[in-house]
């Protein structure tokens, strides 16, 4: 086993003994694409994608983020292809709170009976008796966080987990006080955000998240569907012998011990360079001319 990811350290969800290498890996690119349709039906190469998976738990990782609304079905039914049974040391984190419409679209699916249903489709498709962890994501708006009440999915989710079908529960696309209000109704293990080196809009709140040890989570870390682009990004990884994509996740490592990383490829090769990054080592000035790029762009 090629421990890489071990050098990035580990974290520990809040009131739980489930330890979490720091970089993990995302589904979400494992899924196919229709023409317009995004994370759409099956991949080209279903073996293709059963190699990244297994690749991915053979470096070291343990920490895969999921969803069934990825497809939908889709990448959940490869999880359990490549990796079932699973290793006892393998957190898989799965989101709720969406599904997707015939023209692919991303449609709320909060009610209880659709949150019910949601969470049955998880443990069907991944072949479990429990979630580790459930992410209800806000789809208050389907382009960034906007504020709405948490409260009455979020009692459906905690009324699964005192069922026995959901272990932890986080959240996904929420504001700081939509954060504050989940923890009045169930501990909350982890938040899960758009951010990278470039979209910086919650600076603040990963250092409030940080104080309480809940774990941050940022999806499109190296930008989603459009990657990353900086001349001194570029500058800085040529003078590491990297490449930009490591030097930016190496950031989001040193930022704060609480983020943990889930970036996805559908490639064995980019997954093997994603993990390089937990080995790359920043000094404090190039952490701060990093820091510079997205001040830059948020200004």
């Amino acid at each position: 086993m090629i421990e890489q990811t071990d050098l990035a350290g580990s974290f520990t969800l809040p009131g739980t003994s489930i330890a979490v290498n720091r970089m993990g890996y995302g589904t979400m690119q494992l899924a196919g694409r229709d023409g317009d349709k995004f994370v759409w039906g099956p991949p080209r190469d279903v073996e293709g994608a059963v190699a990244v998976l297994r690749e991915a738990i053979a470096s070291g990782v343990n920490h895969i983020d999921t969803s069934d609304y990825y497809g939908p079905h889709v990448t959940n039914q490869i999880i359990r292809k490549a990796l079932s049974p699973y290793p006892d040391e393998l957190v898989i984190v799965t989101k709720v709170g969406a599904r997707r419409g015939a023209d692919g679209s991303w449609i709320p699916a909060t009610s209880g009976e659709d949150l019910t249903a949601a969470v049955h489709d998880n443990l069907r498709n991944l072949g479990l008796d429990v979630l580790d962890v459930v992410n209800l994501r806000s789809m208050f708006s389907v382009h960034g966080p906007a504020e709405g009440s948490m409260e009455a999915p979020l009692t459906v989710l905690a009324g699964l987990q005192q069922k026995g079908l959901i272990r932890h529960i986080g959240l996904s696309n929420v504001t700081a006080t939509q954060i504050a209000e989940a923890r009045r109704i169930t501990p909350i293990v982890c938040v899960q955000n758009m951010y990278n080196l470039v979209q910086r809009t919650d600076d603040a709140l990963i250092d409030d998240l940080a104080r309480p040890e809940i774990a941050y989570v940022p999806f499109f870390p190296l930008g989603g569907f459009s990657p990353l682009q900086s001349a001194a990004l570029s500058d800085i990884a040529t003078q590491l012998e990297a490449t930009p994509m490591q030097v930016a996740l190496a950031w989001l490592f040193q930022r704060s011990p609480n983020i943990l990383l889930i970036p996805g490829t559908s490639s064995v090769k980019h997954l093997r360079e994603n993990l390089k990054a937990s080995t790359l080592e920043l000094t404090s000035d190039l952490v701060s001319r990093l820091d510079s790029i997205g001040r830059a762009n948020n200004n």
